[in-house]
């Protein structure tokens, strides 16, 4: 299977700018000072944001938490974003942490983030509310029906963006990646396709998202005041496609949800009102704009600088492809999901699987669609173009979010291109 040590520093490049710092809110004169580990707190009010900042903004992230490990040991406290945190370094207690109930620890975000997600985001609610939500979308999310339509979605938006691609300019994956994402994951959320919506939404998304790690400032020409008006305008759209849910009705007895609104407009639960159902729509559009074109991004990146991983995968996939042609049967979602990463969880589970996608009750309820969409991306990409690419060397940014400093140009060579 792929290089198992480059799925390690994919998971870590992941986690060193997407982890959340799980902070529980200590009053420091009324704790013993025995209760606290090692640390500082920096500077009055800022405390360690600037360094911290820094450090996510170079290419070594990770040297901030470095440094005070060796100092302090793998847990620490410091100053972070105008609150006092501990910080853990320390896989046994970050797994610790995320699998504790939420009367221990709890999610804590900066104040731009719970400005823009609201007190109903599926992120900062606890207890048993969060419990049924996060329930009944995981329960979906691993139904054989989505992943089947997922599959096919995907299928038909790879092929779609890479038969436009040409060998005379440059292909970014970033993008591409992005476009995909986002489209299928919408539709899975709202059943939202292609067209005039669409493209509004993702405008309006992209104004919205550019607000998440911003000062908290709420005045007309600021970038939250911008994103705040950008979700309204979302929640609108969403507003209309529940109302209509709603007036149409369920009449059917062995009806079978066809997206995630549906899944919780069918719960009885009073909690799950229309404005927290609309807001939430929303917030779970993120990981199709972030954490899934990411996954993508970074395989190719890190494919492109290790050929022999590259040369490996491509033979698996055509092997498959070759060996489901012969039998005259489609690829499904359970072969797309046996190529990449079957081994890597065996041997590295605490990275794929808890690292970048939380744990305990916070873990990411599309954990295996985003293994889906990036297995069917990865497969279409090494059997039509068959390692006939080239990268050009590009960086990778830590902060605010994961992303490539080009958005990961590469260039094709058509001529070679497989059938899909």
């Amino acid at each position: 299977m792929m290089d198992m040590s480059m799925w390690i520093v994919l998971g870590t490049a992941i986690f060193l700018t997407t982890m959340i710092l799980y902070r529980k809110r200590f009053r420091l004169r009324s704790l013993q000072r025995s209760t606290l580990p090692l640390g500082t707190l920096g500077w009055p009010f800022i405390g360690e944001t600037i360094e911290f900042v820094s450090c996510a903004y170079s290419d070594r992230p990770e040297t901030f938490m470095d440094k005070r490990c060796r100092i302090y040991g793998k847990v620490f406290k410091s100053h972070i974003f105008g609150s006092p945190t501990i910080v853990s370094t320390d896989a046994e207690v970050s797994k610790f942490v995320l699998q504790s109930d939420a009367k221990t620890f709890v999610p804590s975000y900066p104040k731009s983030l719970t400005e823009l997600m609201g007190e109903s985001s599926i992120l900062l609610i606890n207890g048993s509310l969060q419990r049924k939500i996060h329930g009944l979308i995981g329960a979906f999310f691993k139904s054989p029906h989505l992943k089947a339509q997922i599959t096919k979605d995907m299928h038909k938006y790879v092929q779609e963006s890479m038969e436009t691609w040409e060998d005379d300019h440059p292909i970014y994956v970033q993008d591409e990646a992005k476009n995909i994402a986002f489209q299928v994951l919408v539709k899975a959320l709202i059943s939202l396709n292609p067209g005039e919506e669409m493209e509004l939404l993702k405008k309006q998304f992209q104004e919205f998202i550019s607000g998440l790690m911003s000062l908290p400032i709420n005045i007309p020409g600021t970038q939250l005041y911008r994103s705040l008006k950008a979700k309204k305008k979302m929640a609108n759209l969403v507003q209309n496609i529940i109302q209509a849910r709603r007036k149409n009705g369920v009449s059917a007895a062995s009806w079978v949800p066809k997206d995630v609104l549906d899944v919780l407009l069918n719960d009885s639960n009073e909690q799950l009102t229309d404005d927290l159902l609309a807001d939430n729509m929303i917030d779970m559009m993120i990981p199709g704009e972030d954490s899934v074109p990411v996954l993508m991004t970074l395989a190719v990146k890190y494919l492109s600088d290790c050929p022999t991983a590259l040369q490996q995968l491509t033979e698996e996939n055509l092997e498959l492809k070759k060996l489901k042609a012969q039998l005259g049967q489609p690829l499904r979602w359970s072969d797309y999901l046996s190529l990449p990463f079957t081994q890597t969880d065996k041997d590295t589970s605490t990275t794929c699987n808890f690292t970048p996608f939380g744990g305990g009750q916070r873990l990411c309820p599309g954990l295996d669609l985003a293994r889906l969409e990036a297995s069917i991306f990865l497969h279409h990409l090494v059997t039509q173009f068959s390692c006939s690419w080239e990268a050009e060397e590009d960086t990778v940014v830590n902060f605010p979010t994961v992303r490539m400093k080009r958005r990961m140009p590469i260039w094709v060579k058509t001529k070679s291109r497989g059938d899909p």
